[in-house]
């Protein structure tokens, strides 16, 4: 890394001229190949929601985010309209391109727009997202917003220290380990440490180019199985 100086010798960071506050994400739609992006609205993904989620052996999804299980659709209807109404976090359904239904929510959080940062948060993929081109396209397209549409610098990822899964995703998805906030916060009557990870506006070009390399359909052969890794870290 390049160091800088200041005019009294002492390091600083490197500079950033010109720089302005970045705008707010829009709620408009993200479009990809094998999923879109939608404003969260109860009326039109709750049922669509629930019902996706209803296919999990238990409630063992729900563990590490501040919500769920929810025991029936009205529960989840009416936490589905409260959260389509807040612009922070800022929630977007996650629609299946061949199903054309929800299978999954995402959010945008934590939004500086003064100095350029933005997390992705408050995932909940339904069996029908889990693990497939979509789940990963999703994450795909809200980094692009962040980063073409929005020129924010920096995006962020944060999880229990507990939450193996949600590590492993991060590392698989570019994002870098940067340390364990302790006891940052408490929920469901529990303590929580953070493990945060992020990625840079640095890191996006050669992010972006594998993604749209393992994107692309000539990478998966006829059982729809991957012939490339993603970033080679799954």
């Amino acid at each position: 890394m390049t160091t800088h100086s200041n005019e009294y010798g002492q390091p600083v960071g490197f500079p950033v001229p010109g720089w302005e506050a970045r705008p707010r994400p829009t709620e408009t739609p993200m479009a990809g190949r094998y999923c879109d992006l939608e404003r969260l609205h109860a009326a039109r993904h709750a049922a669509q929601l629930f019902a996706a989620h209803s296919l999990a052996e238990d409630g063992r999804p729900w563990t590490y985010l501040p919500y769920g299980p929810f025991a029936d659709l009205a529960s989840f209807e009416s936490w589905a309209a409260e959260a389509a109404t807040t612009r922070d976090p800022l929630f977007f359904a996650i629609v299946d391109g061949e199903r054309g239904e929800a299978t999954g929510v995402a959010s945008y959080l934590r939004i500086d727009e003064r100095m350029g940062s933005i997390e992705v948060g408050h995932l909940a993929y339904s069996p029908l997202l889990q693990r497939t081109r979509a789940a990963t396209e999703a994450m795909y397209l809200m980094m692009a917003r962040a980063f073409d549409e929005l020129g924010y610098r920096r995006y962020e990822w944060k999880c229990d220290s507990f939450n193996e899964p949600s590590r492993q995703a991060a590392l698989r998805l570019g994002f870098q380990y940067e340390g364990e906030f302790r006891q940052a916060t408490v929920y469901k009557g529990r303590n929580r440490n953070h493990h945060w990870f992020s990625i840079t506006d640095a890191d996006w070009p050669a992010l972006k180019a594998g993604f749209e390399a393992w994107l692309d359909p000539s990478n998966f052969d006829e059982q729809g199985r991957q012939r490339r890794r993603l970033h080679g870290r799954e």
